[in-house]
């Protein structure tokens, strides 16, 4: 945790730190601390198992396996586990209180952060649903995504989605000035600017997220994908519904930009790099500046092929360019 910066006390247990000394004790007798070992399957198996009816809990688990797992295996991050993960009795207060931590300042103190990301997690169940969708969504998709725990703590993507989340239960309670104040804080710790008015579904992925913009009249759907430097914006000064409408399941690619109220329908695909102006079919795909639409074959089927948002797969319409070479 930062120096300096207040702990919010009042929502702490009562334990000392003594969890993080007794992590680096063991650790001394480990042969390469600094290469931990992985959990067995049974403590962190890759998915929740069918029997589990709460997903919230499962991951929970996972994050706290894991957070042990690696306070043991490297001490020096041991305190940083205990304070953010270990010492927290639930996914919201461990999110709230590293939310905080990452997005206060001199000024807005992270103890009035914790308690309004707590307020707003606590009082809004579907909130924490996508929090959790999050969680799962970066573990399938990204092979970089070592853990839960890895995502809670280091993905910028990730954390700056959540912070929005409450940003847009701000701006929809008419506290405005407050949601404007949280997304500037987010892009200027994160690089991630997105409206509070804009809406976003849940098990979204922002992979690596530097420089992604949504704007105010936006709307993301589920299971959307979205790389570095993606724009969704305007394409003047007019004021009204003047953002991009993204289906289920859709695909950005790295420095795509979407501008004006278009609609890209659910299961696209937009390759990296392209500038789309127009409406883009629901599975097509679009490249290029600007854009256009690469056809598929001839009687080629959809219904077994899986929504790009979740494959990641960039590259299969290049099979569809009979001319492509290079």
């Amino acid at each position: 945790m930062p120096a300096g910066h207040p702990q919010p006390q009042a929502h702490e247990p009562n334990g000392d730190a003594g969890a993080g000394s007794g992590s680096a004790s063991h650790s001394n007798h480990r042969s390469s601390p600094s290469a931990p070992h992985p959990l067995p399957a049974e403590v962190v198996p890759a998915f929740p198992p069918p029997e589990s009816e709460d997903d919230e809990t499962w991951v929970w688990t996972q994050i706290k396996a894991e957070a042990r797992r690696d306070a043991d295996a490297e001490p020096a991050l041991a305190s940083f586990l205990y304070a953010t993960v270990l010492s927290h009795p639930s996914l919201p207060r461990s999110l709230s209180f590293h939310l905080a931590n990452k997005l206060c300042s001199s000024t807005l103190l992270s103890t009035l952060l914790y308690d309004l990301f707590l307020a707003s997690l606590t009082a809004h169940p579907s909130l924490r649903a996508a929090v959790v969708a999050d969680l799962l969504a970066a573990r399938a998709r990204d092979p970089a995504c070592v853990g839960f725990s890895h995502c809670l703590l280091n993905f910028k993507g990730f954390l700056a989605i959540q912070a929005h989340r409450v940003a847009h239960v701000l701006w929809a309670q008419n506290r405005r000035p407050l949601a404007l104040a949280l997304q500037s804080r987010v892009a200027d710790v994160f690089a991630v600017d997105i409206h509070p008015a804009a809406v976003v579904g849940k098990a979204i992925l922002l992979d690596h997220a530097t420089g992604v913009v949504i704007g105010e009249t936006a709307v993301v759907g589920d299971n959307v994908s979205i790389l570095h430097h993606v724009t969704l914006g305007g394409t003047g000064k007019m004021v009204g519904d003047r953002h991009p409408k993204i289906g289920d399941g859709v695909l950005i690619g790295a420095g795509a930009t979407i501008l004006g109220n278009v609609m890209i329908g659910a299961g696209a695909k937009i390759g990296a790099g392209s500038v789309v102006l127009i409406d883009v079919p629901a599975r097509s795909t679009a490249v290029g500046n600007p854009a256009r639409l690469i056809g598929r074959r001839k009687g080629e089927g959809e219904k077994d092929e899986a929504m790009p948002g979740e494959s990641m797969d960039h590259t299969s319409f290049i099979r569809q360019w009979s001319d492509y070479t290079i």
